[in-house]
């Protein structure tokens, strides 16, 4: 078998916070343990509530955040400490879809600019082969180069995010991470950008982490999914399979959620309650006291991520080795 681009295993990241102005210093899990591998021109979705972690997983993976536990390899080679030369070498080659266009774009230069700082910061290139590359890169994603030539603030959302992604393709990266990439703009121009991004990976032969709330555009975009709660991976598998047969309840309340032709809304799972403060975490499972099917070992044992079918791994007391148990207990 190939051994995957990334790798990420076990890895963790907490914060301190302070409760009140004489609070005791309370530690969050924003991440804790999530472990996945990820190969050469594959997407995994990660999906989740707000809160889950899954951005905080992002900038792990991608080191703009140390991890406190666990470790991050890239093409085989454990992520060097951010900020030394090592690092920016690599990060050449690992990029970052943010959700907020307009707040990833300086303001202050042009479309064009922007997209050849990379191309200056890592030297690729002399002067002519840079500004040649900005012009295939604004033309790839489908902006001209009078495009180039405007302000942030002179072009649409849609656009903004086309530049975003030329500028992250500049340096021919291998790995993209894709925060929440469609969130922030118009429902009409979701579906442009995320049809870019797949042509972009079939013609570029990227790998992708792309986060979102929205299963619709995960299950489009991704190979295989990784759903997470409370800082931790509950269930992953294929994608298909998944949303055709979830096996953790969570999973299923997040795919009944989703509108699909033909469905009616009484078959949807509702949850009650919001997701716990992390820095309160529930004992046992985390998810227990909004699981419609927990049981009182629930309260008391935390599940582990175990293979569950061919492909598929799950984070449930309830779900057996052929997922019938979890799946009868749903229904």
């Amino acid at each position: 078998m190939t051994a995957p681009l990334v790798s990420v295993d076990g890895i963790a990241r907490r914060y301190a916070m302070r409760r009140g102005l004489f609070g005791r210093p309370v530690q969050i899990r924003a991440v804790d343990g999530v472990s996945f591998a990820l190969s050469a021109g594959e997407t995994l979705g990660i999906v989740g509530e707000s809160g889950s972690g899954k951005s905080t997983t992002g900038r792990v993976v991608l080191g703009l955040e140390p991890a406190d536990a666990g470790s991050v390899a890239f093409d085989g080679v454990p992520m060097p400490e951010a900020g030394t030369p090592v690092w920016r070498r690599q990060r050449a080659r690992m990029q970052m879809i943010f959700q907020d266009p307009l707040g990833a774009l300086d303001r202050r230069l042009a479309i064009a600019t922007q997209v050849r700082e990379p191309l200056d910061i890592h030297a690729i290139g002399d002067e002519k082969a840079r500004d040649a590359r900005v012009i295939d890169l604004l033309d790839r994603v489908g902006l001209s180069a009078d495009h180039g030539r405007r302000f942030p603030h002179e072009l649409s959302g849609g656009q903004r995010q086309r530049a975003v992604l030329a500028r992250a393709l500049a340096t021919k990266p291998d790995f993209l991470v894709c925060d929440e990439p469609i969130s922030a703009l118009d429902v009409s121009i979701q579906a442009q950008v995320v049809n870019l991004l797949v042509d972009l990976q079939a013609d570029l032969g990227l790998a992708m982490l792309f986060i979102s709330h929205d299963l619709r555009v995960v299950r489009q975009v991704s190979r295989r999914v990784a759903v997470m709660y409370l800082g931790r991976i509950v269930e992953e598998g294929d994608a298909d399979d998944l949303f055709a047969r979830p096996a953790h309840p969570y999973t299923k309340a997040l795919v009944s959620a989703a509108p699909t032709p033909g469905r009616r809304m009484a078959d949807r799972v509702v949850l009650t309650g919001d997701p716990p403060d992390p820095a309160d975490r529930p004992s046992g499972c985390a998810f227990h006291p909004r699981c419609p099917v927990a049981v009182p070992r629930c309260r008391e044992a935390e599940p582990a991520l175990v293979d569950v079918g061919p492909g598929r791994r799950a984070a449930c007391l309830l779900v057996d080795p052929t997922e019938t148990a979890a799946r009868d207990a749903v229904r």
